[in-house]
């Protein structure tokens, strides 16, 4: 299965969501910017995880893929990214499953944890301990480029975020208010996530800041490496390989 299926958030929200798979359900949260069918379907990432017999649930956040895009900021509030996979998670009878985010995704599954969510096992993946310590700097660097998507350099960071907002018909208004969403979880916090952690980077991803100062912060992690920088890591099958490794370790 495949179909998109949508659930309604508790301000009314409608958020799209897609399964695959039959086995144990691992809840899969994509990046800024991006979807469900991007992140973990088109590249192979989704496969990789049911070949190795998971069920993955992927939600596209609000504001992003064929979830709904309010432009009034009422729908965004501190955490509500994360309000709205622990809502998604209980509307499924989610109680014992394993949870995967890739940059925002991983982002808002810190904050998941922050607030009391409870899996067997976590991937935070394309993320660094800055990333997810200290939000301002990548809510700053967004908010520059969506500000003018056609004023940046050719070639540049910023230029090549938005090529692929455009390209994936990003609604520029809709993403701004994402970022006003931005909760930070400081290292204390982090340091409380006692559960066994997949820290999954690539080795030229330095984005979010350092992974391995992530991994080091957290007391039961496992800092895994693949090719790749923060765009490219997530298309390369050694990444649906460590996700669905470290999930059957």
């Amino acid at each position: 299965m495949n179909e998109t299926q949508h659930f309604t958030a508790s301000d009314g929200t409608r958020i799209a969501w897609r399964s695959m798979g039959e086995g144990r359900p691992v809840l899969l949260l994509h990046g800024f910017c991006s979807d469900a069918q991007t992140n973990w379907i088109k590249y192979g990432a989704a496969k990789a995880l049911v070949e190795a017999g998971f069920r993955c649930i992927m939600p596209d956040h609000r504001a992003h893929g064929e979830s709904d895009k309010p432009h009034d900021p009422a729908f965004y509030p501190l955490d509500i990214l994360a309000d709205d996979a622990m809502t998604l998670a209980d509307a499924l009878g989610l109680t014992d499953y394993d949870l995967v985010g890739y940059s925002l995704g991983a982002r808002t599954a810190a904050r998941m944890l922050a607030k009391g969510a409870s899996p067997r096992r976590a991937i935070l993946s394309g993320m660094g301990l800055e990333g997810v310590s200290c939000t301002d700097h990548r809510r700053n660097h967004f908010r520059h480029i969506l500000a003018d998507l056609d004023g940046h350099p050719k070639g540049s960071a910023a230029w090549m975020a938005a090529a692929f907002i455009k390209q994936s018909g990003g609604d520029p208004v809709a993403l701004d208010r994402i970022l006003d969403t931005f909760v930070d979880t400081p290292e204390p916090v982090l340091a409380s996530f006692t559960l066994p952690i997949g820290v999954v980077c690539g080795v030229e991803d330095q984005d979010n800041g350092s992974a391995q100062r992530l991994a080091d912060v957290l007391p039961n992690a496992e800092l895994i490496t693949i090719p790749g920088n923060h765009m490219s890591a997530v298309t390369r099958p050694e990444f649906g390989a460590a996700l669905a490794g470290f999930l059957t370790a």
